[in-house]
C-alpha cells in the first residue's frame, strides 16, 4: 500500500522534529497540519522533512485532520496513518499497524494502549475504558482503545464518509460511521510515551461535545 502519515499539530515545537524524522526513517511521506501554532512548529516540521499544510488559525483537531485527509485523497494514497504531534506515539509502532491491516484484512486499525497502560493516568485509563466499551456497542465491533489518535485508515473508508466534527470527537465519528458502512476495524498494540505532556482536551467542553455527538448519532440510521 501507498501510505502517508498525517500529524495534526498545535504548538508542538518540542516534539515535532524528532517525530517527523522518525516517520521519514520508516520510509513514509509525512504531512503535518499546523493548526495555528505560534511556536515555530511549522518551520521545525518543514526542516525535518515534512510537508506542512496550515489551517490558517486554531480550528480544532477535527478540522486539521479533515484537511490532511483531503490532501491524502488528492495524492492517490491507499491509506494514511494518523498520529498525534505531542510525541506520545512512536513511529516504530507503524509497522505493527500495517501488518495488522494486512493480516486481518482490516479497513481501520486502531492503536491499542490498553494492553500496556503503564504510565497512563488512572482517571484517563478509567475514562478510556468506559468510553471504549460504550463506543464498541455503538459500532457492534470490539475496539479496546477508541480514543487513541494513532490509527491506520484506508482511503476507501474516507471516501465513503461525510465527516462533520471539528475537534476531538472526530475520532469517535470515524469509527461509528465506518462501522455503519460495514468497514472492519481491528486493533494493534502500541507503546505510549507519557513524558509530562499536557492533554489539550478540555474535560467539560469536550465531554459535552462527545455526548452531544453520540446522542445525535444514535438517531441516525446511515
Amino acid at each position: 500500500m501507498k501510505i502517508a502519515v498525517v500529524i495534526p499539530a498545535y504548538n508542538e515545537a518540542k516534539s515535532i522534529g524528532p517525530l517527523v524524522e522518525g516517520v521519514r526513517a520508516q520510509g513514509y511521506d509525512c504531512i503535518v497540519i499546523d493548526d495555528g501554532s505560534s511556536d515555530g512548529t511549522d518551520a521545525i516540521a518543514l526542516a525535518a522533512g515534512a510537508q506542512v499544510l496550515k489551517t490558517g488559525g486554531r480550528s480544532g483537531k477535527g478540522n486539521a485532520l479533515k484537511m490532511g485527509f483531503g490532501h491524502v485523497l488528492q495524492q492517490g494514497h491507499d491509506a494514511l496513518i494518523a498520529m498525534d504531534g505531542d510525541g506520545q506515539h512512536l513511529p516504530s509502532d507503524i509497522p505493527g499497524l500495517v501488518s495488522c491491516c494486512h493480516q486481518m484484512n482490516a479497513d481501520i486499525v486502531c492503536g491499542n494502549r490498553m494492553g500496556k497502560p503503564k504510565g497512563m493516568p488512572f482517571v484517563r485509563f478509567m475514562t478510556n475504558h468506559f468510553m471504549s466499551g460504550l463506543i464498541s456497542l455503538f459500532c457492534h465491533q470490539h475496539i479496546p482503545d477508541t480514543q487513541c489518535g494513532f490509527r491506520l485508515i484506508k482511503t476507501d473508508v474516507l471516501r465513503a464518509l461525510q465527516l462533520e466534527s471539528s475537534d476531538f470527537e472526530i475520532e469517535t465519528e470515524v469509527l461509528i460511521k465506518a462501522s455503519k458502512k460495514k468497514f472492519k476495524i481491528a486493533s494493534s498494540g502500541i507503546q505510549t510515551v507519557y513524558d509530562g505532556q499536557v492533554s489539550k482536551i478540555q474535560p467539560l467542553r469536550d465531554t459535552g461535545r462527545f455526548i452531544t455527538y453520540l446522542w445525535r448519532e444514535s438517531f441516525r440510521r446511515k
